[in-house]
């Protein structure tokens, strides 16, 4: 029964395909019907996720193909969720790599197939969207065999099996001229070429990767059986991080089948499983024999690299459209969230209704606020600010690598951006029309960058970024120059006084807005923040003449994505979510309780 198992994680960059391509396996496991396959993704089941085309929460499902068991762990393919990515690998015995036949392994792609070469896992690489035009099969399968080769992949690594196909059109196949028409020749490789897992005899042991949770219930732990056999209704030793032996009790046993679970009496090493009934766990514990406990080596955890104010809202337009405004409702939901997201802190701030929460970088932090944000919730976050660390009286600070894919008219003026940013390049390459740019950067520099460097490409570049290491401290970075046009007072913005400022800056608010003083309304033109009265109506007169009633003409506002107004704002504001409204807002609304905090702080020269 044991051989008839295979343990596969998927690898892939953000929109090269990865879940659509599990969505083919599930059907091809005869788990769906194919009509209902074009209207669903069946991975990414939660909403960020698919609007966003990236997924964000690994997760478990099986298929059944010729008597054999295939488990697959679908993994983000972004570098802010290593935590998830570090958990999941280690229930794998092989990865399918999955690589677009344009663009070729990218770096995020490097990030997560570094972790799986370093843990021994077998590679197969499918090398997707060869129905693209201008694409470049073979060469892609020379740039992986190179990437793996600089991974110190070991020869049985090196020696891996590469498949051909198009996962939106349905097929795969070992050679990409011989189109066939079922994706069956990837199920085949992944039977030969992925090991079975090795069956351990002995005492049970089982490292919890990865937890769901069911409001029946509550947190069920998730992992692989690594020896011996689990049995339901078994007490069991629970041997937490810190050493501490916990007795438990086993409730139920389930297996992945499909996308939901199947109850079962026991699970034997090598398959993956579902426990109920293991109180008060975390990531990394092991599930061992009472007698004789024998715990697993707990899970090494990606440090978080950026940290970020969470507080209360306590603007003037609290509670208006909010189910959970309180401190006790932001805090217990935080907590929750610590549950299940590994690479996630959370400390007090000193004050009973503020917490400083770090993670991975902005995106990790801004899908936590999106989440909370849909729940019901409402409150304020800060500027991100990264972590720094210091050794031996030497200040450091984390070092990204950043690739930018771009037209070549646009590079100089990116190349400027980034260097002024203390980015220093590394490779600069022509691919097809485009250029291709490899920069090391302090984070900082990448907080803001995003939006300049599509505005500066026309929205051609191709950017992505993944943590390096902590390197010493690069010096003082230039910020956001202009300054923030600040609402006077409270109330409804008129087009009028609107149209009459719109020489003083950039708007974010439409006519018709309700506005409260304090409010980030406008990026100013010039440096220093500008204070306007835009709830200011036109006078009424029974003078009438020619010329003086011409109606606003308004530029259109700018709107902003939840990152990038994250990575907009300044130190003393706050970006301000509610379920239905994001505004921007200095810290101290009341402006002469700004000046006098002004007047305080020493200047800097």
């Amino acid at each position: 029964m044991m051989k008839k198992i295979r343990n596969i994680a998927i690898i892939a960059h953000v929109d090269h395909g990865k879940t659509t391509l599990v969505d083919k396996m599930l059907l091809a496991g005869k788990l769906f019907r194919d009509d209902k396959a074009e209207l669903d993704q069946f991975l990414d089941s939660n909403d960020l996720e698919r609007e966003r085309g990236i997924t964000i929460l690994a997760k478990n499902v099986s298929i059944n193909y010729k008597d054999y068991k295939i488990n697959i762990i679908d993994t983000p393919g972004h570098a802010d969720f290593g935590g998830e990515v570090e958990r999941v690998l280690n229930m794998a015995d092989g990865v399918l790599l999955l690589v677009d036949a344009f663009e070729g392994p990218m770096p995020q792609t490097r990030f997560v197939l570094q972790k799986a070469i370093s843990l021994g896992l077998k590679p197969v690489v499918v090398i997707n969207k060869v129905d693209k035009p201008n694409c470049r099969p073979e060469e892609v399968q020379e740039m992986v065999f190179d990437l793996m080769f600089s991974l110190d992949a070991t020869e049985d690594q090196l020696d891996f099996a590469t498949i051909y196909g198009s996962a939106k059109q349905g097929w795969m196949s070992d050679d990409y001229k011989k189109p066939s028409d079922n994706i069956l020749p990837l199920l085949d490789t992944i039977i030969e070429h992925i090991p079975e897992p090795t069956v351990l005899e002995g005492k049970p042991q089982m490292q919890i990767t990865s937890l769901d949770y069911s409001n029946y219930v509550g947190r069920i732990a998730v992992g692989r059986v690594h020896r011996g056999e689990l049995q339901e209704g078994k007490d069991v030793a629970l041997c937490k991080r810190d050493g501490t032996i916990v007795k438990s009790r086993i409730k139920e046993l389930n297996v992945f089948e499909g996308l939901g679970r199947t109850k079962v009496a026991s699970v034997k090493s090598g398959d993956i499983c579902a426990i109920i009934g293991i109180e008060g766990f975390e990531i990394g514990d092991t599930i061992t024999d009472l007698e004789n406990p024998e715990p697993l080596a707990p899970i090494a955890i990606d440090e978080p690299t950026m940290s970020m104010m969470f507080t209360i809202n306590d603007s003037p337009f609290f509670g208006k459209d909010g189910k959970y405004v309180t401190s006790r409702h932001v805090y217990e939901r935080l907590m929750r969230e610590l549950d299940k997201n590994l690479a996630l802190r959370v400390e007090s701030s000193g004050s009973a209704d503020s917490w400083i929460v770090y993670g991975r970088g902005v995106l990790h932090l801004s899908v936590l606020i999106e989440t909370m944000r849909r729940e019901g919730y409402e409150l304020q976050v800060g500027q991100p600010r990264v972590i720094i660390k210091e050794k031996d009286g030497v200040k450091l600070e984390p070092v990204e690598q950043l690739t930018i894919n771009l037209p070549e008219e646009s590079s100089s003026r990116i190349i400027d951006m980034v260097t002024k940013r203390k980015g220093e390049m590394q490779t600069m390459e022509r691919k097809n029309d485009r250029i291709h740019l490899e920069f090391t950067i302090p984070s900082r520099g990448i907080i803001g960058l995003t939006n300049n460097v599509l505005t500066a490409s026309a929205g051609e570049a191709i950017m992505a970024h993944r943590f390096l290491e902590y390197q010493p401290w690069k010096g003082d970075i230039e910020k956001r120059q202009n300054g923030s046009i600040i609402a006077m007072e409270t109330g409804n913005a008129f087009a009028y006084a609107l149209d009459k400022l719109q020489d003083r800056g950039r708007f974010f608010i439409e006519p018709q807005t309700d506005v409260y003083a304090g409010q980030i309304v406008g990026e100013h033109s010039k440096e220093g923040d500008l204070v306007v009265n835009v709830t200011k109506s036109k006078k009424l007169t029974n003078v009438r003449a020619s010329g003086s009633d011409d109606k606003a003409h308004l530029s259109p506002p700018i709107v902003f994505s939840l990152e990038q107004a994250l990575e907009y704002i300044k130190e003393d504001e706050y970006v301000e979510l509610t379920p239905l409204a994001m505004r921007l807002r200095k810290i101290i609304l009341d402006e002469n309780e700004r000046k006098r905090q002004k007047a305080k702080t020493p200047q800097t020269i």
